[in-house]
C-alpha cells in the first residue's frame, strides 16, 4: 500500500497526473502482474460509473508504455523487471454525446487517423475496420511488440441511444434506428480483434453494462469476464482494509468535526458509502468517488448521484415508484446475474450492473440483491418521490429539507404538518395506487418520503407482540410509527396498539430517544387527519 501526501485525486482519472502531482493513490498494481502471469489476453470488466475504471485503464496504459518511474514504491516495482514499451491504443468513449447521428463514426475515424499518423497507413485498407487492423499490424511490425488496446466505457455509444427512438439514415438513404446503426458499427469494429489476434498483446474493455456476444461481440474472441471473479473484486473501489490503513488520519478528523467517536464515524462512512459486493465472496467495497469526496470535503453528503448516475433509470425500470421497495431484497437467478445480456436480463440485472443494487447473499439457487448503502437508497427514493406524490421536485424539495430537520431535532408537531403537506391527497389522486388497499398506499407514500430524506427506514417490522408499520431512525431519535384509517379506530387505535403491544420496548436500550407515533388517516385517501405521541 503506497501512502502519499494527502492530496485527494477527486475527479482525476489519469495515473500519471496522480503520481506526478503527489496525490494519494491506493496501490492496485498487483493485479497487472496477475494479468501477465495468467497470460490473460482479452479481458472484460463491468463496474458502475465513477468506480475507478478510467483510472485502471490509465494505469495499464502507463505500465504498457514502460513508464517505470511512475510506479516507484508500488507493488509492481519489485515484480516487473522488463518494462517494455508496447504500442498502446487507448479508446475513451467518455465525454461524447452519441445521441448525435454520425458522432460514433467520427469518434472512431478520428481515433484510427491519429494512430495512422504515429505508425503509418496501409493505402490498400479502405474501410474503418480494415484501417484499424492494418495500423495494429504496422505497429507490431515497427516495434516488434504486440499492440495493447484499452477501451474505456465500451457500452456508452449503445446506452446513449438505447430505447430513445432516435433515427438516422444509412448510406443508401434508408431511415433506421440510431441504436441499430451503432450496434452494427460496434460489431464491425470489435470483430477486428479476432482477425488481428497475432498482432495483439492485451485487450481490456470496461463498461457499466454487459451486452451479449451476439449483439456486440460477434466474431470477437471470447474475453475473460472478470466482473464477478472474486480474485478481482477489489480491482476497482476501496476495501475496508484500504480505508482504515490509508485514511486513518482523515477519519479521525471527520470524527472530530462531527463530534463523534472514531468508531461512530467509521460506522457512518460504512453505512453511507460501503456495501458493494461483486462476487459471492462478499468482500465489502466502498464507492471510491463518494468516499474520496467525503474525505476531501469532510462532509457526509451524497456525491455519486450528483454525478448523473441516475440518468439511465427510466430506460430499464417502469413504474419504479411502485416497485422500488421490492428491490430491497429481490431474488435473481445465477445465470441471469452472471451471463445475461443487460437488454434481456430485466430491471434487477440492470440495477445491479449500474450500481443501484448489489449482492446481499447467494446460495445454490441464485442470488439476493439489495441496495448497497444509504447513499444509493436515498437517491433512488428521491428520484421516485416527485412521481409518486405527483408534485414537482422544486415544490417538494424545501418540504423534504424541513422534514429532515424537524424529525432530526424532535420537532414532532412541525414535522407532522410537513408530512401532511407531502402526503396531501396522493393516496386518492394517484391512480397507479388503485390496486393497493388504502392503508398500504399510505405506508408506501410515507416510507418513500422518509427514505428520500435519508432516514433509516424499516417497513412492517416483526416483533413477538405484533407488526410495526414503520420504524424511522435519525441520529437522535427512533420513531416507531403505527398507521390507522379513521374508520379502523384512527389515532386512538394506533396509540393503543403501540402501548399494548409494547412496540417501544425493544429500542429503549438504544441511547437515542424512542418515540411512538400514531397517525390517523382518511379512509378515502384524502391525507393525514391527526396524530399522537407516546414515549
Amino acid at each position: 500500500m503506497a501512502k502519499m501526501v494527502n492530496f485527494y485525486p477527486v475527479g482525476i482519472q489519469t495515473f500519471s497526473n496522480i503520481r506526478e502531482g503527489n496525490y494519494l493513490y491506493i496501490d492496485k498494481t498487483q493485479y497487472i502482474v496477475d494479468f501477465r502471469e495468467k497470460k490473460m489476453k482479452y479481458v472484460f470488466l463491468s463496474r458502475p460509473r465513477r468506480f475507478g475504471k478510467s483510472l485502471l485503464i490509465s494505469t495499464l496504459e502507463c505500465y504498457f508504455q514502460g513508464k517505470k518511474e511512475l510506479f516507484k514504491g508500488l507493488a509492481i516495482e519489485q515484480l516487473e523487471k522488463e518494462w517494455k514499451q508496447y504500442p498502446v491504443f487507448h479508446i475513451d468513449f467518455n465525454g461524447k454525446d452519441f445521441t448525435q447521428a454520425g458522432e460514433l463514426e467520427k469518434t472512431l475515424l478520428t481515433f484510427v487517423e491519429k494512430q495512422e499518423l504515429i505508425y503509418g497507413r496501409d493505402p490498400l485498407a479502405t474501410t474503418l475496420g480494415d484501417r484499424f487492423m492494418a495500423v495494429l499490424r504496422i505497429a507490431h511490425e515497427k516495434t516488434g511488440l504486440g499492440a495493447v488496446v484499452l477501451i474505456d466505457e465500451y457500452d456508452k455509444p449503445l446506452l446513449d441511444v438505447l430505447d430513445t427512438g432516435l433515427k438516422t439514415f444509412d448510406s443508401e438513404g434508408n431511415e433506421r434506428l440510431l441504436e441499430d446503426r451503432h450496434r452494427e458499427i460496434m460489431k464491425g469494429f470489435y470483430s477486428v480483434f479476432k482477425a488481428a489476434d497475432r498482432d495483439l498483446k492485451f485487450v481490456l474493455l470496461t463498461g457499466v453494462t454487459k451486452f451479449s456476444q451476439v449483439s456486440v461481440f460477434s466474431g470477437f474472441n471470447q474475453p475473460d469476464d472478470i466482473s464477478m471473479d472474486d480474485r478481482y473484486e477489489a480491482l476497482c473501489g476501496i476495501t475496508e482494509e484500504e480505508l482504515y490503513s490509508v485514511f486513518d488520519e482523515q477519519i479521525k478528523a471527520m470524527a472530530a468535526r462531527y463530534k463523534v467517536s472514531e468508531d461512530e464515524m467509521k460506522y457512518r462512512l460504512k453505512r453511507k458509502y460501503d456495501g458493494y459486493h461483486f462476487s459471492p465472496s462478499m468482500l465489502d467495497i466502498y464507492n471510491p468517488f463518494s468516499l474520496l469526496n467525503a474525505l476531501d470535503t469532510q462532509d457526509l453528503s451524497c456525491f455519486w448521484v450528483s454525478s448523473g448516475a441516475t440518468s439511465m433509470l427510466p430506460k430499464f425500470v417502469d413504474n419504479m415508484e411502485l416497485r422500488l421497495r421490492n428491490f430491497e431484497h429481490c431474488p435473481i437467478l445465477r445465470k441471469t446475474l452472471e451471463s445475461s445480456d443487460v437488454i434481456n436480463g430485466g430491471a434487477e440485472l440492470f440495477l445491479y450492473q449500474t450500481g443501484y443494487l448489489t449482492i446481499k447473499s447467494s446460495d445454490e439457487f441464485g442470488y439476493f440483491l439489495g441496495f448497497p448503502n444509504q447513499e444509493v437508497k436515498q437517491a433512488l427514493y428521491e428520484v421516485v418521490l416527485p412521481t409518486l406524490t405527483m408534485q414537482s421536485e422544486s415544490d417538494i424539495i424545501s418540504l423534504q429539507s424541513s422534514l429532515f430537520r424537524q424529525l432530526g431535532t424532535g420537532e414532532i408537531a412541525d414535522a407532522m404538518k410537513t408530512l401532511k403537506a407531502l402526503v396531501a391527497d396522493v393516496p386518492y389522486s394517484n391512480k397507479k395506487l388503485a390496486s393497493m388497499d388504502m392503508e398500504e398506499r399510505y405506508r408506501l407514500i410515507i416510507s418513500t418520503i422518509l427514505n428520500a430524506i435519508g432516514l433509516k427506514v424499516e417497513v412492517e417490522h416483526m416483533l413477538a407482540t405484533g407488526r410495526i408499520d414503520l420504524i424511522a431512525q435519525t441520529s437522535r431519535y427512533i420513531y416507531v410509527i403505527e398507521l390507522k384509517l379513521r374508520n379502523n379506530g384512527g389515532k386512538k387505535a394506533a396509540m393503543q396498539q403501540i402501548q399494548e403491544n409494547q412496540y417501544l420496548e425493544p429500542f429503549k436500550a438504544d441511547k437515542r430517544k424512542v418515540i411512538g407515533l400514531g397517525i390517523e388517516l382518511d379512509e378515502e385517501g384524502k391525507g393525514i387527519l391527526d396524530w399522537g405521541i407516546t414515549s
